[in-house]
């Protein structure tokens, strides 16, 4: 798989251009630092080759081809739409990825509840460089100096209040983390689940809804039908992009998804990499998206 297509496959993974645990090397290679089961460890992925250190990095070489999306199965898709044609063009063969990890998916989506997406990484950047660990990076020329691991699910239930307060996450998204991360095990065992019973696993958890457990699914199970719903701005990007309707709703955006059923979130995820939006009526209070639970 080209460079390229790496970065586009794992490219959800990354919460904004300064991540603490994702960076882009000057070469294209692609570094995660991730929290497994084994422990913290680097995984860097360049053109055909992947490296890992750390107690985890075993752990992630083994599941590098879920990581790419090898048990993707793309083949059967099909465009109903223009767009979707040539956006499937333009990305053949376009994978989803698995990490198969879910707190690390699910923390960073309970985050982004409610608040802009730029505030929602401001705070993910704050409490991994706080109360996370820094990845194992090797002494090499081109390795990224600050790489961090997110905290394990201890931690995160050990964080004060006024710690949630500077990193700017209310008591509502605090709270649901910590709920999240005192059953992390049990949650943990959604990422081996079919889709509607990891859904169900997770939203169990009160403060995690249909938002945030299909965000989480897209990433940790490679979900192809794991649609979004309840966030402000995606109904009106797919709305504009299949019917020119950049005002829809869900409902909306149900119906014209409704001939992608069971690949609904690739679907997506192809009109997403066309950069069509919606033209702004009016200048915006902050940029970024709103969600639902």
């Amino acid at each position: 798989m080209a460079g390229r297509f790496q970065r586009v496959v794992l490219g959800p993974l990354r919460r904004g251009g300064a991540d603490p645990a994702y960076r882009v090397g000057a070469d294209g290679a692609v570094w995660r630092a991730s929290r497994t089961p084994e422990g913290p460890g680097t995984l860097r992925v360049a053109g055909d080759s992947a490296r890992a250190w750390g107690p985890g990095a075993q752990w992630l070489l083994d599941r590098l081809p879920d990581l790419l999306g090898e048990r993707d199965e793309p083949d059967g898709f099909v465009a109903h739409h223009r767009v979707v044609a040539q956006a499937q063009h333009r990305n053949p063969g376009l994978r989803l990825c698995r990490t198969g990890l879910v707190l690390e998916s699910l923390i960073p989506s309970v985050l982004e509840q409610k608040v802009t997406t730029v505030e929602a990484y401001r705070s993910w950047r704050h409490l991994l460089r706080k109360f996370g660990e820094p990845a194992p990076v090797p002494d090499v020329a081109g390795a990224p100096s600050d790489l961090y691991v997110m905290p394990d699910a201890r931690a995160w239930t050990r964080i004060p209040s006024w710690e949630w307060h500077l990193a700017n996450v209310d008591a509502k998204r605090s709270d649901t983390v910590v709920r999240a991360a005192r059953v992390a095990a049990r949650l943990e065992e959604a990422a081996g689940m079919p889709y509607e019973k990891a859904k169900a696993r997770l939203e169990l958890v009160p403060g995690i809804g249909p938002w945030t457990s299909a965000e989480t699914l897209q990433r940790s199970n490679g979900a192809p039908d794991a649609l979004t719903l309840g966030d402000l701005h995606l109904p009106g990007i797919v709305g504009h992009a299949l019917a020119g309707k950049r005002d829809a709703t869900d409902a909306d955006m149900l119906e014209l998804l409704a001939p992608y059923a069971g690949q609904r979130h690739r679907a997506v995820r192809l009109i997403m990499l066309t950069g069509l939006t919606p033209p702004c009526r009016a200048p915006r209070m902050a940029p970024g998206r709103f969600s639902h639970l």
